[in-house]
């Protein structure tokens, strides 16, 4: 079973709130054996009723949020997207498997965990995170970054062995940094 932290900015989650959360993000657990601490975060601002979720699940990071006029709907609609979003996984992952190219690591643990800033700095730095940089190819990096819905992906090649970056353009199409030692 897994654990959620449900959090609420300008807002106040109500017992109903919280089992109406917990009810609908859980059936996204359904689809996966190992699922980690689920992360809701409502907000309202300017009655904007927001709803951000993060769920961890075998190595990959699903996010979501939704913003409409109502709290409920915003749950309804984010719990859709990531609907999609493993769907999408899924059968990438099956043509992965059937093509023989999924790496072993494919679904190797991938914490996130923040680290504790350097105040010594000149430039300060307000937020770190590490991460399992993980093997892979250009095409799964830029799956993993529309799943986490992210700008940019770091990761390491799985052919060259570098760490490269994947990120998305302003015109919508994708770029790759690749390092050189």
């Amino acid at each position: 079973m897994a654990t959620f932290t449900i959090r609420g900015k300008n807002v106040e989650v109500t017992p109903a709130l919280r089992d109406y959360v917990e009810k609908r993000v859980g059936k996204v657990t359904r689809y996966f054996n190992d699922v980690g601490d689920i992360a809701v975060l409502l907000s309202v601002s300017k009655e904007r009723q927001k709803v951000e979720v993060t769920v961890p699940v075998q190595g990959v990071l699903l996010r979501g949020q939704e913003v409409t006029n109502n709290m409920y709907t915003s749950i309804d609609l984010v719990i859709e997207k990531l609907d999609r979003q493993i769907r999408k996984h899924k059968t990438k992952m099956q043509r992965r498997f059937r093509d023989g190219t999924l790496l072993d690591e494919a679904f190797a643990a991938a914490p996130f965990a923040p680290a504790i800033p350097d105040e010594d700095e000149e430039f300060p730095v307000v937020k770190k995170k590490k991460f399992n940089v993980r093997p892979m190819d250009v095409q799964e990096a830029i799956m993993q970054m529309n799943l986490l819905n992210h700008d940019f992906f770091v990761f390491r090649d799985a052919d060259t062995e570098t760490v490269s970056v994947v990120y998305r353009r302003s015109d919508g199409r994708y770029g790759l940094i690749e390092s050189e030692y």
